[in-house]
């Protein structure tokens, strides 16, 4: 039997969170499934908050001191991104696994670019199904995103950013054997994507 990885329980753990939470929103008069509800809605009392499930998927990447064409102060970011987008793009957060709007789009053509600043990032092209949670795309548009070290839960990791305006996109794995022309995996945030089908 093979032991699933450090990231997957952590995800698992999360989507059991997220989907146990919304248990006392459902009543049912079933008396067969009334034992199972109240047991479920009492092991959710116990279930740690959202943001400490949050805090485990969020990049603790120390910000290098880098400039960026597009800078903009934290007021100013809070003022034209919804707060989910601050949290990701600014805050290095990550959205549930299998939420996204772009998880499961799969265009034939257009352009994925940074929510925050709306620089180019990505094709439709450069997309393929993962089956990861969060789009997955193999390459990005030469220049266009960013890479640094991110070590944090004793994971080597590569954070990728924009390039334009140092948003936070997600992370790039490298062989992990998807038959695709770079053995790599840009897992991005659709929150931290907008697509144009014009290219």
């Amino acid at each position: 039997m093979r032991v699933p990885s450090f990231p997957t329980l952590l995800r698992t753990f999360y989507t059991v969170n997220n989907t146990t939470r919304l248990l006392p929103a459902f009543n049912t008069s079933n008396a067969l499934l009334q034992p199972f509800y109240q047991k479920a809605i009492a092991a959710t009392s116990y279930t740690p908050s959202m943001s400490f499930f949050s805090s485990l998927f969020s990049s603790s990447a120390p910000k290098q001191e880098m400039s960026f064409p597009v800078n903009k102060s934290k007021d100013e970011w809070q003022a034209i991104l919804s707060p989910e987008q601050f949290r990701v793009l600014r805050q290095q957060g990550t959205e549930s696994p299998y939420v996204g709007k772009y998880d499961k789009h799969a265009p034939t053509s257009g352009v994925y670019t940074c929510a925050g600043c709306s620089a180019p990032l990505y094709t439709a092209k450069h997309k393929f199904k993962s089956g990861c949670g969060w789009p997955a795309f193999f390459d990005a548009i030469p220049g266009a995103v960013g890479r640094n070290e991110d070590s944090t839960f004793g994971m080597k990791r590569i954070e990728i950013v924009c390039n334009n305006c140092g948003g936070h996109l997600g992370h790039v794995f490298k062989g992990e054997g998807y038959a695709t022309p770079t053995d790599e995996r840009h897992c991005v945030n659709s929150v931290s994507l907008n697509f144009s089908d014009k290219e």
